[in-house]
C-alpha cells in the first residue's frame, strides 16, 4: 500500500530513539498517522512543528498498518506564531480539536480547506479569533452536528433571531422564543454572519460552539473532556480583551 499527500501537520510522539510517530490531517486521506524515521535528527526535527505544510508519502505493508512517512516540507508556520501567543495558543487549539473530534482516515476535504485556509491569516491577529470561531462552526457542521441558524425554528422566519435551542441547535426569535426565552441560549450576532464585531462578541460566540461541542463530543459521543489546549486560546483572547480594554481607560 501507497499513496501520496500533503498535509497539515497536527502533532509529533517521539517513537523508539531517532523515529517519531507524526499525525497529519490530509485533504484526501483524513487524519492520518504514520512513523517516521529519522525524524529526530537536527535537520528534520525543526521542520516538523504542528502547523507545517507537507508533502508526505506514505507506505504499509496492509491498509491497516499503521505506515510510514517520508516527508518533504513545503512551508512552516513556526515565524507567524513565534512572536504572537495569541497566535501560537490558536494554532495550538486547531491542532488539538482536530485531533479530538476527527474519525481517523476519514477524509473532510471542505474542513481541510476551512482549516488551511484558517492557519494561513494566523498572523493577521484582528482577523483570526472571529475566523476561528466560523472554523468551530464548519466543525460542527462537518461532524454532522451543525447549527441551523438561518430562521427561527418556531415561526420560520428569519427575523429578531436572538436565541439558539440548546435541544436542536435551531435559531428562535424573540417573538418565538415567548415564555420560554429564558430556557434558551442567547444567540450572538457574530454567528449570523458580518464583520466588525467586540471581542466580546466573540467570546459569546465561542461560548455557545463550546455547548454544542461539549454536547456533541464531550458528553454524547467520544466522552472525553475538550481539549485544554482550547480553553487556553480562549484564556489569551479573554487577556487581549482586557488589555485593550485598560489602554482605552488610560
Amino acid at each position: 500500500m501507497e499513496w501520496r499527500d500533503q498535509g497539515i501537520l497536527l502533532a509529533v510522539r517521539r517513537h523508539g530513539e531517532n523515529s517519531a510517530i507524526l499525525e497529519l490531517f490530509t485533504p484526501v486521506h483524513g487524519r492520518h498517522a504514520g512513523v517516521m524515521r529519522g525524524a529526530t535528527s537536527r535537520k528534520i526535527a525543526p521542520v516538523l512543528q504542528p502547523g507545517a505544510q507537507l508533502d508526505v508519502t506514505w507506505k504499509a505493508r496492509l491498509a491497516d498498518h499503521i505506515g510510514s512517512y517520508t516527508v518533504e516540507p513545503l512551508r512552516s508556520r513556526a515565524a507567524m506564531v513565534m512572536a504572537d501567543r495569541q497566535a501560537l495558543a490558536g494554532l495550538n487549539a486547531v491542532c488539538a480539536m482536530l485531533l479530538y473530534a476527527l474519525p481517523e482516515r476519514e477524509a473532510h476535504l471542505p474542513l481541510y480547506k476551512r482549516t488551511e485556509a484558517l492557519l494561513d491569516v494566523l498572523d493577521e491577529t484582528g482577523l483570526w479569533p472571529l475566523a476561528y470561531l466560523r472554523w468551530e462552526l464548519a466543525l460542527l457542521d462537518e461532524l454532522g452536528y451543525g447549527l441551523d441558524l438561518s430562521t427561527c425554528a418556531v415561526v420560520g422566519t428569519a427575523n429578531d433571531l436572538s436565541y439558539i435551542s440548546p435541544k436542536t441547535g435551531r435559531a428562535v426569535s424573540r417573538a418565538g422564543a415567548g415564555d420560554w426565552a429564558d430556557r434558551l441560549l442567547p444567540l450572538p450576532p457574530c454567528l449570523l454572519g458580518g464583520t466588525g464585531f467586540s471581542g466580546a462578541d466573540i467570546l459569546q460566540g465561542l461560548e455557545i460552539t463550546e455547548f454544542f461541542l461539549r454536547k456533541s463530543l464531550a458528553e454524547g459521543g467520544q466522552g472525553k473532556p475538550i481539549p485544554q489546549a482550547r480553553q487556553r486560546f480562549v484564556d489569551q483572547l479573554v487577556r487581549g480583551l482586557a488589555q485593550r480594554q485598560n489602554q482605552i481607560d488610560q
